[in-house]
């Protein structure tokens, strides 16, 4: 058995009885006292001293936005070293992560399926409200379908397009197309 790890874990252990205050009052005087051996903990178990260090960071940071709930917990240096650990295990997952092939479909200029008037008229909209006409009008979604697409409540798919249909109807780009 490693001489050190003991001392790693008796300096994660609170010590301080449940039910009574932590041993630290303060989160500054948390990240004295637990930020070596917990940045230690880390380096041994991930095995990589710049991951350790950044998850530690991570962690600290997400520790003193909770402070008041963490400083409550039974062991908040335990939780500190269980969400650095978790926050390092997601970096390593996504740079793992195989880099998707290509869609099978070619992406083309919208021109192909656009009228080029009825394009140009859509760039005087607001993406929120591109995305709506083309929810409604091109793929043929319901207000529901729509909100759902898109995430928004259907009042606001009903005022987007609203909006954007009276930007449409008073485009100079599209006056041939009402003759």
């Amino acid at each position: 058995m490693d001489p050190t790890e003991p001392e790693v874990m008796t300096t994660l252990d609170r010590t301080a009885p449940l039910g009574e205050p932590p041993l630290e009052s303060s989160f500054e005087e948390f990240y004295a006292r637990h930020r070596e051996p917990i940045g230690r903990a880390l380096a041994l178990t991930l095995r990589d001293d710049a991951l350790a260090a950044d998850a530690l960071d991570e962690a600290m940071v997400r520790a003193f936005e909770r402070w008041n709930q963490v400083a409550d917990l039974a062991n908040p240096a335990g939780w500190v070293y269980r969400v650095a650990l978790n926050w390092a295990r997601s970096v390593v997952r996504r740079l793992t992560r195989p880099v998707r092939a290509p869609r099978a479909f070619e992406v083309v200029s919208s021109s192909h399926w656009f009228d080029p008037d009825v394009e140009r008229a859509l760039r005087q909209l607001t993406v929120e409200q591109r995305a709506v006409v083309v929810c409604r009008f091109y793929i043929g979604y319901s207000e529901a379908e729509t909100a759902d697409a898109l995430g928004i409540r259907p009042g606001t798919v009903k005022s987007r397009l609203s909006r954007a249909l009276e930007v449409l109807r008073t485009s100079t780009h599209l006056e041939e197309e009402r003759r």
